[in-house]
């Protein structure tokens, strides 16, 4: 089968478009013929190794990547079930996270895996998981009230336009940030205020936030809290601008440390993909609640010019990647 496959850490220059053995199924696991795969910034620590402490996971190895597939999101049709595997057979049209799913064959647990949502496509679907379910927990560690003001950083990326639009249906008031050209995209989400990182710093206004869901990563502990309640809640999705060696590490572990003694909470996500919640965005996507906002496609074996459209640091909404 075709897969875009990695053997070192590096720079895009590391990806490359290989025949490699189909993959066989465990007991445990089931085999999805991938038809189309999101991009999110795992890929990009994954291809990188970065930061450095990550390495330490088994996900990615120490010296080189563990696994060499790269990709995480997927939708597809279920070729192959292990034997202990119940819930899924083959012919089933699925979404959710496999090992490796830029390529035309990958293993997922089904654990991590839901029926694909009525009415969607398998490129609309491969857009739901990492992101999606990131926004979905962001918002569970502090569900917002009807009239709370909520701010999202990222709004028009993959995360941020989940949670713009799980915020607003939770009926907060939300204010996005984004870059230039994508204040209407951000409003037709569900955000009733836009700002412009570039024209304005959010952390300068006087306005208090009771939840900010923090999915750029690039501003300090420090100036965040200058925008929230006195009991409100930050949620660090995105941590990119803490240094090869730790990331954003750092900066969750003192927001933690610094929430014992203060009477905000300063909450890191580590979000984990997980059944109960694609079933729960699987019900959001065909109830209209969300919608995946999809920037541009790509084949296969054009996959890594989509990895390099997302180091470019301005997609709107999420990249896929077609088989």
């Amino acid at each position: 089968m075709k897969a875009i496959v990695q053997y070192a850490y590096g720079s895009t220059e590391t990806l490359e478009l290989r025949d490699v053995e189909r993959p066989v199924p465990r007991d445990d696991e089931v085999l999805v013929e991938v038809r189309a795969a999101g991009v999110d910034p795992s890929v990009w620590h994954l291809m990188t190794g970065r930061p450095y402490v990550a390495r330490l996971s088994p996900e990615l190895g120490l010296r080189r990547p563990a696994h060499v597939v790269r990709g995480w999101d997927a939708a597809g049709r279920v070729a192959a079930v292990g034997k202990k595997v119940t819930g899924f057979k083959p012919g089933d049209e699925v979404f959710g996270q496999c090992d490796g799913s830029f390529a035309e064959y990958a293993r997922a647990r089904p654990d991590q895996l839901a029926a694909l949502p009525d009415g969607l496509s398998f490129t609309q679907a491969a857009a739901l998981p990492v992101s999606g379910v990131t926004a979905l927990q962001a918002l569970d560690l502090a569900r917002p009230r009807p009239g709370d003001k909520v701010l999202v950083i990222g709004a028009s990326g993959g995360v941020g336009t989940y949670a713009v639009q799980l915020a607003a249906h939770y009926g907060a008031r939300v204010t996005g940030v984004c870059g230039p050209g994508a204040a209407d995209l951000v409003r037709s989400l569900g955000a009733a205020d836009v700002i412009d990182y570039t024209r304005e710093d959010v952390t300068d206004r006087p306005v208090r936030y009771d939840l900010v869901v923090d999915a750029a990563g690039n501003r300090s502990l420090s100036r965040l809290r200058r925008v929230l309640a006195p009991r409100g809640t930050v949620v660090f999705v995105g941590g990119e601008d803490g240094g090869p060696l730790l990331g954003g590490l750092d900066r969750l572990v003192r927001g933690l440390v610094l929430s014992l003694f203060v009477g905000q909470r300063l909450r890191p996500l580590f979000a984990r993909t997980r059944q109960p919640d694609l079933l729960r965005l699987k019900a959001l996507a065909e109830t209209g609640v969300i919608a995946p906002v999809i920037d541009r496609t790509y084949p296969l074996d054009e996959a890594v010019a989509a990895v390099r459209h997302l180091e470019s640091g301005h997609p709107r909404g999420k990249l896929v990647v077609t088989v």
